[in-house]
């Protein structure tokens, strides 16, 4: 996951979550808000930003990590429906993307 210039880097897919879980807890503590742009990630820690890139249309945004998941084989992070739309895969579901670990 780091390369050699010191940057934490993650490829792999991702999907998002919204209506079913808004409102319900997350493993920070904190309500989920589908409308903020979090997402869960299984081993960053909580409250890190990170960059999420679309890597089939090139559509970037930026996310607090606040919850673990997703537990899907080869999915590496699952965003909020804000962020989801964002990116642009709210009809895929699940798309191909790099991550950046940003602070």
């Amino acid at each position: 996951m780091r390369r050699s210039d010191g940057a934490i880097v993650q490829e792999g897919n991702a999907t998002w979550y919204g209506r079913e879980a808004h409102g319900g807890p997350t493993a920070s503590g904190e309500r989920f808000d589908m409308n903020a742009m979090t997402a869960a990630h299984l081993r960053l820690p909580m409250n890190t930003v990170v960059e999420v890139e679309n890597r089939k249309n090139g559509r970037r945004v930026t996310v607090r990590i606040n919850d673990r998941g997703p537990y899907g084989r080869g999915r590496i992070i699952d965003v909020s429906h804000a962020a989801a739309k964002a990116l642009g895969m709210l009809d895929d579901g699940v798309v191909p993307v790099r991550i950046r670990v940003m602070r």
